[in-house]
């Protein structure tokens, strides 16, 4: 490792800043230099560079040392079922809790049981009414000596008591899930008057035994009753069915949860709050009904089936799709404030987060379907068949994320599914490093949850099923979850599922995807032979990972039409010879754009021109578009405009964003255009990428668009992008008219004008600012928006802004979300920087002032003002963050 950290360093000095941009989808290779001159050897690539992971040069492994190796957990008793009985101290944040736990041993008689419980305070253990002997370690590990041995064949039932204190322990968290507290009270005092108080739990990874002891593995299977007793006002949610509720004579009630079906511990749930529930329901095949309900706060009751409405229509299509009906007995989705992560697909009673709540208007602008479907789908793929191990993480969130590809094809068609499939995989090369998909070694359970498991994990199985074809892919997925429902599964279960469908021996593909890491980077070159009538294509793998087996089919457009050649991508460097009649309009790698991989086509700009116009599928025409507008084609303008007429959104978009760095439009036909497209065009994001290039325009037609746009346009997206666009065409009008929309029914309007007014705006407009932040209280990113907008206020508006500071910084440091909190250091750092400068710029005045000593008194005030504000605002740094 240090020979090559050495070597990489080396490397590093040598090339520079020096980067290679693939033109083919916009993504820098840093660190490596490619040249390529068709006139001489057609690849001149550095390849031990190319694509390097500097990350890698580290790994977390020490070549004299075993790696640190997780496998699943050992398991000495099998869970059969779990009792849990709660009640809720509100004004401690505790939970008093009853755990009657059934098992059996494995299979070797046991003694004793050792179980997960953390951060709790532990009353009694009992069996049959007798008290047990235990240890508790580390406030985390309950061991139970059991008085004699069991043998595989008895059951063991134990009763613990025990008060659930989870704001009393250490809290742990990650990126994706950013507290492992497990169990939260949300304004648990009602102090914050315009949130309501809430408790809900978050159980993934191992954070559910932060409110019941178990095992808490993914591994581990029990079936599960929650028994909840609440004040009557309270609604409550867990898993399973609702099988009694009883009011109690003290005014409070008692809920009774009951699953029957086991699953992983880290999938039970509760939440309680004076939620709203809306009713729907799906039709299983066999006509039986089952509830779908949507659990919200009265604010969001008449926008629940807007939000949440397609969730029957999902069931019902995956159900059909697998070949495996919705195996359990509800499904309910609720949505909390202050969540920890994105979603959890709590079994049966899913968890969002608050950025799900939209009205009718702000969903125009778009919806969280996919999100919807991502947790849906892990019903199968991680509560029915659950990875045994953090380690094979993938065989839960690839599934899920490639869910949202599934339910995109069928309710939007194929171009919306790879238009979004193509922001996944550019995620996943954005990734800080590459590791291999099923990992073993990882430094943390934490960090699987990233892009590898979900993204790249999505993509690898739609290129599965792009070889199998689908009547073989979705029947091995059937095999997969009829085999092991109610189970664990590792990689090798779901490998061997496809084999046995398949009748192929599909080790190849897990091993160079699955088992492995990194991606292939393509290069390829023709040279056509006109006297002949052939076309060769060169191909060349270029990247630093192994070499990977890559079954693809090559396309060719000639004067007789399209013709489709298999070849298998399986050397360094390869060609492949094909006959064309007439002339030759494209040759195109990977037809159905189904690869996981860098691509990068050197061919005719011409090549292109005919891709854009003949192509199918979304990824090759968008290629089409960003390789002519970055050509020398004269007439490259003219061209794209076939783009803005393509029956697909996304095309329409990429088109208006790439014509965006094309000078000299026509200002008559530019201007026609850009008014068809803002009044006609049915889709917002289309509408507000033609505002990219509005500032091609003369000030007064432009003005005119944008100002005709924000009085008439119904999505707050458009009336955003148009409103932003003003400052450079007329900013006296621009801040006119923020302070108008900072009032705006559309919350995603409100915050771009708080945009604007915290880049113009003066210290009239920080009511403006301050009603919006402390009294409105934007929901989820925007919140964050908001503190980028005030830190822009306060540079631009100096002491008398910087005083401000405290009143907002303290107000969010208190009640703001996970974004908002996430960013909020970060500005208090940067604001006592300027208190900082500030300071030392009223030293040197007050040195060159001894002449005017009329500016003493000021200048002395406004510096123990400052003095004061940074002795007020450095505490809020020392606040824990969430």
């Amino acid at each position: 490792m240090k020979y090559l950290f050495v070597v990489v360093i080396a490397s590093v000095a040598l090339l520079g800043c020096k980067s290679y941009t693939n033109p083919s989808n916009d993504v820098s290779f840093e660190g490596a230099e490619a040249t390529y001159n068709p006139d001489e050897e057609p690849f001149l690539i550095d390849t031990a560079l190319m694509d390097l992971d500097w990350g890698d040069a580290y790994d977390y492994y020490d070549p004299y040392v075993f790696p640190v190796y997780h496998p699943s957990r050992t398991l000495t008793v099998d869970l059969i079922h779990t009792k849990i009985e709660a009640s809720f101290n509100w004004e401690e944040s505790q939970m008093n809790g009853k755990a009657t736990i059934s098992m059996k041993p494995h299979n070797l008689p046991i003694d004793s049981v050792s179980l997960d419980a953390k951060g709790m305070e532990i009353i009694a253990v009992e069996m049959n009414g007798k008290a047990l002997s235990y240890d508790y370690i580390d406030l985390s590990k309950l061991n139970i000596r059991l008085g004699r041995t069991f043998t595989k064949s008895e059951l063991i039932t134990i009763s613990i008591q025990y008060i659930s204190k989870p704001e009393e322990r250490i809290e742990g968290g990650s990126d994706a899930i950013t507290s492992d507290k497990g169990l939260f009270f949300i304004n648990p005092k009602g102090e914050e008057k315009d949130k309501m108080p809430q408790i809900w739990t978050q159980g993934e990874t191992e954070s559910n035994s932060v409110w019941f002891p178990t095992i808490d593995a993914p591994n581990v299977k029990s079936s599960e009753e929650v028994i909840l007793t609440v004040e009557d006002k309270y609604t409550t949610l867990s898993n399973g069915k609702l099988i009694s509720s009883i009011k109690n004579k003290n005014g409070t009630r008692t809920d009774h949860w009951k699953q029957d079906l086991p699953h992983a511990p880290y999938l039970f749930m509760l939440a309680v709050g004076e939620f709203k529930v809306v009713k729907d329901q799906y039709t299983r095949g066999d006509g039986k009904k089952i509830e779908v309900n949507y659990y919200v706060e009265p604010a969001y009751e008449s926008s629940a089936k807007a939000i949440f409405g397609k969730t029957p229509k999902m069931i019902a299509f995956f159900s059909k799709k697998l070949g495996v009906e919705y195996p359990w007995d509800k499904y309910s989705e609720i949505v909390v404030r202050d969540y920890v992560s994105g979603a959890m697909e709590n079994t049966g009673a899913v968890v969002f987060g608050d950025f799900l709540y939209k009205t009718k208007e702000e969903l125009l602008d778009g919806n969280d379907e996919s999100t919807i479907a991502h947790e849906l789908f892990h019903h199968w793929f991680g509560d029915l068949v659950t990875c045994e191990s953090w380690s094979n993480l993938p065989l839960n969130e690839s599934f899920a994320n490639y869910s949202q590809y599934l339910w995109d094809e069928y309710e939007y068609g194929l171009d919306e599914a790879d238009y979004n499939a193509e922001l996944e995989s550019d995620q996943y090369y954005q990734a800080a490093g590459y590791h291999n998909l099923i990992d073993f070694m990882y430094e943390d359970k934490e960090r699987m949850f990233d892009r590898h498991s979900y993204n790249k994990g999505g993509r690898i199985l739609h290129m599965l099923r792009n070889y199998l074809g689908d009547e073989t892919f979705f029947l091995g997925l059937n095999k997969y979850l009829t085999s092991k429902s109610f189970k664990s599964a590792e990689v090798h279960d779901l490998r061997l599922a496809f084999e046995e469908v398949s009748g192929e021996d599909l080790n190849w593909f897990f091993n160079q995807w699955f088992l492995a890491k990194g991606h292939p980077v393509i290069f390829t070159d023709q040279k056509i032979d006109q006297e002949n009538h052939t076309v060769t294509l060169s191909v060349q793998q270029a990247q630093s990972f192994d070499l990977f087996r890559l079954p693809v089919k090559i396309a060719l457009w000639d004067e007789n039409g399209k013709h489709i050649h298999p070849v298998v991508l399986d050397s360094l460097t390869q060609s492949f010879t094909f006959p064309f009649s007439g002339k030759l309009n494209n040759l195109m790698l990977d037809d159905d754009q189904a690869l996981l991989a860098k691509v990068y086509e050197e061919k005719p700009i011409e090549q292109f021109v005919h891709q854009l116009n003949n192509a199918t599928r979304y990824r090759s025409k968008s290629i089409a578009i960003q390789r002519i507008s970055k050509s020398d084609l004269a007439n490259k303008a003219t061209v794209l405009l076939a783009g803005l007429k393509d029956p697909f959104w996304g095309i329409r978009s990429t088109t208006l964003t790439k014509m965006a760095n094309i000078k000299n439009l026509k200002e008559e036909k530019l201007s026609k255009m850009l008014v068809s497209i803002i009044e006609k065009d049915p889709k917002p994001d289309v509408r507000k990428e033609a505002f990219s290039i509005i500032g091609q325009l003369e000030t007064k037609e432009a003005l005119k668009i944008i100002t005709n746009t924000i009085q008439k346009d119904s999505s707050g997206m458009v009336i955003s992008a148009a409103f932003l666009k003003l400052p450079s065409v007329d900013s006296t009008e621009a801040l006119r008219i923020a302070r108008e929309l900072i009032k705006h029914r559309n919350e995603r309007v409100k915050v771009a004008a708080a945009e604007l007014i915290g880049g113009l705006g003066t210290m009239e407009d920080y009511p403006l600012l301050e009603n919006l932040i402390l009294k409105e209280t934007p929901k989820d990113f925007n919140q964050a928006q908001l503190i980028w907008s005030f830190d822009q206020f306060v540079y631009r508006n100096g002491t008398e802004a910087m005083e401000k500071c405290l009143v907002i910084y303290s107000f969010l440091k208190e009640n703001g979300n996970n974004y908002a909190k996430y960013y909020l250091d970060g500005s208090i750092e940067q604001v006592l920087g300027l208190i900082t400068t500030r300071s030392d710029e009223i030293d040197q005045e007050i040195a060159e002032s001894e002449n005017q000593k009329e500016k003493l008194p000021g200048l002395l005030a406004e510096k123990q003002k400052l003095a004061d504000l940074y002795t007020n605002l450095s505490p809020l740094l020392e606040v824990t963050e969430p």
